[in-house]
């Protein structure tokens, strides 16, 4: 289970953090939540990614602080081609990445990176 105090992620050395809606930070290491597609806030296409994907981000951080909750494995694959770790955040037997879909705020992975604009 984890329990630490997320916030956004700034500059420096991150430890537990927030990056956007699917990549976080926990424990040092770089998690990417594998069951959603959160728009981009780094290098958004447009002013809508860029708004949704904020909003996205804030969310995340509400939920992550909302209490204890598990990291689990993606089947089949534990890491991206970019080395962070896939893995699902749920709790209570929900995924926080549902929710976040749930509120129009990321969709489910679709194997593949699509457009938000």
């Amino acid at each position: 289970m984890v329990s630490v105090r997320f916030e956004k992620c700034a500059n420096g050395h991150r430890i537990s953090c927030v990056i956007d809606g699917d990549t976080l930070w926990i424990d040092g290491t770089k998690v990417r939540v594998a069951d959603i597609d959160a728009p981009e806030i780094s290098e958004p296409k447009c002013a809508l990614e860029f708004a949704l994907g904020n909003r996205a981000t804030e969310r995340l951080i509400e939920l992550m602080n909302q209490g204890p909750f598990e990291l689990q494995a993606w089947p089949g694959r534990g890491t991206d081609r970019y080395g962070r770790a896939l893995r699902v955040l749920v709790r209570n037997d929900h995924s926080l990445g549902n929710i976040l879909v749930s509120e129009g705020l990321a969709r489910t992975w679709p194997g593949r990176r699509e457009p938000w604009c």
